[in-house]
C-alpha cells in the first residue's frame, strides 16, 4: 500500500484507465516498485504490502534456498518472475512467471531450484487452518 506507514509511502500520483490522476494508493493497490523496494530493505526477503481483514498480500524474493515452513491460512502465489520447481505435499512441478499456485493451510510446501530472478505475490486468506 501507498503511504500507509507500512515503509512504501509515495507522493506520485498514479494514472488512472479514465486518464486522470488519483491519490496514490490506498487501502485496495499496492505497487511491484514499492513492494521491490521494501522487501530489498527486509532481512526476511519478503514484505507485507496489502491487508484487509483475513486477507495480506506479500512479495516473496527467497535468495538460493526456500526456507518457508507450513503456513496457518491457505495461501495463492503469483509468480510475477523466474521459475523453478515447485514442491507441495510430496509433489514437484515446474513453476514460470504467470503462473498461479494454490497450498492449502497446513501442507508442506518450498520452491526449489529457482533462477536468481524468482519472486512471486503471497496471498494468505482465511481462518486459521484453512477455509
Amino acid at each position: 500500500m501507498h503511504g500507509d506507514g507500512n515503509g512504501l509511502p509515495s507522493s506520485e500520483p498514479v494514472p488512472d484507465p479514465s486518464g486522470t490522476s488519483r491519490p496514490p494508493g490506498g487501502p485496495w493497490s499496492a505497487s511491484l516498485a514499492r513492494a521491490r523496494e521494501a522487501v530489498a530493505a527486509s532481512p526476511w526477503h519478503f514484505a507485507r504490502v496489502l491487508g484487509s481483514g483475513t486477507m495480506s498480500v506479500e512479495l516473496y524474493r527467497p535468495q538460493a534456498v526456500d526456507p518457508q515452513t507450513p503456513h496457518e491460512q491457505d495461501e495463492l502465489y503469483v509468480v510475477v518472475a523466474g521459475s523453478g520447481i515447485f514442491f507441495r505435499d510430496g509433489e514437484r512441478m515446474p513453476f514460470g512467471a504467470g503462473d498461479v499456485i494454490f497450498v492449502p493451510a497446513g501442507m508442506e510446501h518450498r520452491f526449489e531450484s529457482f533462477t536468481g530472478d524468482f519472486e512471486t505475490w503471497v496471498i494468505f486468506y482465511g481462518p486459521p487452518g484453512g477455509e
